[in-house]
Order: structure tokens, then C-alpha cells, then sequence
């Protein structure tokens, strides 16, 4: 078996197991495991060590308690917990811009927006969420360590023994700094009107794809982002309605479990061609992204009943609304600063020839 084909069917494995024993372990947050491993697995890296582990929980746990630092500023000193946040928001975006890993910079900002917004409504329920996390993320990694032990890459190739990869260009500061305020600007109105929601709490689950949303713009080109978003939020809508229908039909763990696995597996193939990635993997990997955190919820919900049906359908359209938002806002702010786009790229073009 290839590679790819070993990365396709270990993702959607260890994604299928994550989301069985978080199912079975219950819980309104469980699913959260089988996020994380989707994320971990949907990338080509190796079997992650201890030590790898270990910090991923730990980053994850810093950064809950760190967005909880916040909240006593926004509730006594609002403008200045409030110039606090967007000062870390920013940072969190600039982080995996200059060079660093966009996984970390995505859990600083799930970490940062669902501190502050829950933790100024309810301490107790931030202290839930933040162990819910972090216990979540331990048992993410224990399946991603499974996967990669029941379907292991093949042996390296014995030429390439020994020889470094090469190292990653070093990354335009001036268009780093610009495409993480870019994200930012972004995601900020949504983070703020969280922040002062009374029901933040139940509004978890949205600034998870608000923070994928925000990654997401800081990764692709302006045109590339606007479209991803969209094309991605369909694609989870699709299959996301889909499996929901059949689960009205037949309520059944297994059939659910099964529904996600071949929904990883029809889009393995958009996600890892080859030894690397396809040039689509980000947008069918936020797709099924999208269709987990859309899916699960109403899974825990209950299957078929009116209830669980009007939930869905209501967190389905407003993934959609957040989409179309990041869409024109990334428009907005290109068609402001046109030439700033482009400037660093100029720049160090200038400084190659000079």
C-alpha cells in the first residue's frame, strides 16, 4: 500500500475509533477527541512521541488558562482587557504566520475566545470546559498513537537515510504581520460578540470553526481563502445532511461511525496525493472539519428527534452565515489594501536582486 492510501485509511480509522469512544464515554463536549484527531491525522507526521503529546495538552491547557487571565479585565476594566485580547488574538494569528505550527495557533485561539467569552459569564463553566479540553486532547493523542501504530508509514527509503529535509523558506515578516491582522480582523467582530454574549456558553462549538476560520485566512491567498471557505462549508453541509438523514432512518453507533469513516475516505483522496499533500487539502479537510462539529452535537442530541432536528439545521445555516462573513470580510480588507498585499513579496524581491 502507498503512502497516501496508508495516510487515508489511518485517518479515517483512528478518526472512526476517537469518535466511538467518545460516543460511548458521552459527555456534551466528547466529541472534541475525534476533532483533534482528525486534525493530527489529516497532516503527514509521524507517530507523535510522548514528549509530542504531553506538550499539545499542556499548550492547549496554558492557553484556556491563559485567555483566563482576561477575564478579570474585561469584567472590571473593560477597555483594557478588551486591547489585552485583540493584542494575544493578534499573536495567536502571527504565531503560525511567521513560521510556527498552525495547529498550535489554532488551539491559542479556540484556547483565547472561549476563555474569555465564558469565562466572563460563568468561572465554573470555563473551569469544565478547559478540563473537557484538555482531557479530550490527552485521549485525541492516545488514538492518533494508535492509528499510527496499527497502519505505520513504510519503511524510509534507504538512499535517503541520514539526509536533512530542507530547510522551509524563511517566511516575509512584513506579509506575516499583514496576514495575521488580516485573520484578526476577521475573526474579532465575531469574538467580541461572543465576548458580550450572555449565552457564549452555548456557542462553544461556533468559535471552534470561527478559529479554523481565522487559520484558515491566515494560510491561503485572499482569493483562494474566500473560496475555500465557502467550498468547504458546502462540503461539510453535504455530507453532514446526508448522514443525517440516514441516521433519522437508522439510529445506530455503528451506522454513525461508519458514516464518518467513509466520509474521510471519499475525501482522502483530495487530502493526501502522493508523499505530500493535495493542492485541495485545505478546503476537504475543513469540509469534514466542519461536518463533525456540525454532526456530532445533534448526534448527542438524539438522532431523529424534532428537537435535535432544529438544532442541526440552525447550527448548519449559521456555519454557513459565518462562512459568507469571513468571505466578504477577507474582501474587504484586500480591496482596502491592495498594494500592502503585495509589498513584502516586492520588498524581498528587491533585497534578492539588490
Amino acid at each position: 500500500m502507498d503512502i497516501a492510501s496508508r495516510r487515508i485509511l489511518r485517518m479515517a480509522v483512528g478518526t472512526s475509533l476517537a469518535m466511538s469512544f467518545s460516543q460511548m464515554a458521552g459527555g456534551s463536549m466528547s466529541f472534541i477527541s475525534a476533532v483533534f484527531a482528525f486534525v493530527f491525522l489529516s497532516l503527514p507526521l509521524p507517530r507523535p512521541t510522548l514528549k509530542f503529546a504531553l506538550g499539545f495538552v499542556l499548550i492547549l491547557t496554558v492557553s484556556f488558562f491563559g485567555g483566563a487571565l482576561i477575564v478579570p479585565f474585561l469584567e472590571h476594566y473593560r477597555w483594557a482587557g478588551i486591547l489585552m485580547f485583540v493584542v494575544a488574538l493578534f499573536h495567536s494569528f502571527y504565531f503560525p504566520a511567521k513560521g510556527g505550527s498552525p495547529v498550535l495557533g489554532t488551539l491559542a485561539t479556540v484556547g483565547l475566545t472561549m476563555a474569555a467569552a465564558i469565562g466572563t459569564v460563568s468561572p465554573e463553566a470555563l473551569l469544565g470546559i478547559a478540563t473537557t479540553m484538555s482531557s479530550n486532547a490527552a485521549v485525541a493523542m492516545l488514538f492518533v498513537w494508535l492509528a499510527h501504530a496499527l497502519m505505520p508509514d513504510p519503511p524510509a527509503d534507504p538512499a535517503m537515510t541520514g539526509k536533512r529535509a530542507p530547510k522551509p523558506p524563511v517566511p516575509d515578516m512584513h506579509r506575516a504581520r499583514l496576514r495575521a491582522m488580516r485573520s484578526m480582523m476577521i475573526v474579532l467582530p465575531l469574538a467580541l460578540f461572543l465576548l458580550f454574549n450572555s449565552s457564549s456558553t452555548s456557542y462553544a462549538i461556533i468559535m471552534i470553526k470561527v478559529a479554523t476560520m481565522g487559520q484558515q485566512a491566515n494560510v491561503d491567498s485572499s482569493r483562494t481563502m474566500g473560496r475555500s471557505l465557502i467550498v468547504s462549508t458546502i462540503i461539510g453541509g453535504i455530507g453532514t445532511i446526508i448522514a443525517w438523514q440516514v441516521l433519522s432512518i437508522w439510529p445506530s453507533l455503528v451506522i454513525y461511525i461508519l458514516l464518518i469513516a467513509l466520509s474521510i475516505l471519499v475525501a482522502g483522496p483530495k487530502i493526501f496525493e502522493g508523499a505530500a499533500m493535495h493542492p485541495n487539502a485545505g478546503t476537504w479537510s475543513y469540509g469534514i472539519l466542519t461536518m463533525i462539529i456540525v454532526l456530532a452535537p445533534a448526534v448527542m442530541d438524539g438522532a431523529g428527534s424534532d428537537g435535535a432536528s432544529s438544532a442541526f439545521y440552525t447550527r448548519l445555516l449559521l456555519f454557513l452565515v459565518i462562512a459568507v462573513y469571513g468571505s466578504g470580510a477577507v474582501a474587504v480588507f484586500d480591496a482596502f489594501w491592495p498594494k500592502v498585499m503585495g509589498s513584502g513579496t516586492q520588498l524581498k524581491e528587491q533585497q534578492t536582486a539588490a
